[in-house]
């Protein structure tokens, strides 16, 4: 288990954020509990936790509004709650910054396994190589620091949005398909739409291409999926 081993769980239902720390604390890792979004930020800066349950509908301040103010600030994983269950609120928070998503009602233990799996993704397996470059140094990742920097900036990604783009950039000129890009780098449990794959592509361009409407690093291939464009430094 990784050194910082906090969980934030926001719920404005007391009952359901005390259930679901008590078995992640018989997981073993350290809990904190908010029932409202300004709580929940106070929490969050105070304890910089890897990992943040956050239920969608709070007082005070809605959940996708904390998870907008926890990305501006952190790459820490976030794994909504919600009882939206329709396909365009799930893309919605996914394209907010969120890693995952779990609907309502929902087993303290199935959330549990979602913890544990976003958790081993962010953490990733042996690199390919330490450092990736790509385009004269224009787009760099560092596998080592789980950084990536585009023309120099360092660029704050979600730990789906990284291990999609390792992906990619390990396998350049490959072309993926949305189901295997969802079996490869998503969650063994993830029971999600292909469409969210699109949700995150668009978010990588944004955050890495130096023009998003002509991207030169993910690349649509129409009918089929996705590759990756990058020409090795």
């Amino acid at each position: 288990m990784a050194e910082n081993n906090t969980i934030l769980v926001v719920d404005d239902e007391e009952k359901i954020a005390r259930v679901l720390g008590s078995y992640l604390e018989r997981e073993g890792f350290k809990v904190a509990l908010a029932y409202d979004g300004l709580e929940a930020l106070r929490l969050f800066d105070a304890l910089s936790p890897a990992l943040v349950l956050l239920d969608l509908m709070l007082p005070g301040m809605p959940g996708e509004e904390v998870c907008r103010a926890i990305r501006a600030r952190s790459r820490a994983s976030v794994i909504m709650l919600t009882a939206k269950t329709g396909e365009e609120d799930i893309l919605r928070g996914l394209g907010i910054g969120a890693d995952d998503y779990v609907t309502k009602p929902f087993s303290p233990r199935q959330v549990v396994a979602r913890v544990h799996a976003v958790l081993r993704r962010a953490e990733g397996g042996a690199p390919l190589s330490d450092e990736l470059s790509f385009n004269a140094g224009e787009l760099a990742i560092d596998t080592r620091s789980r950084i990536v920097r585009s023309l120099g900036a360092q660029v704050a990604l979600t730990p789906s949005e990284y291990s999609l783009l390792v992906l990619l950039a390990s396998h350049p000129e490959r072309t993926f398909t949305r189901d295997a890009l969802i079996r490869l780098a998503l969650p063994d449990d993830f029971d999600g739409y292909d469409r969210v794959i699109d949700t995150h592509m668009k978010n990588l361009r944004r955050k890495i291409e130096p023009d998003a409407n002509r991207p030169r690093y993910i690349l649509t291939v129409h009918g089929v999926g996705y590759r990756f464009g990058g020409e090795r430094k």
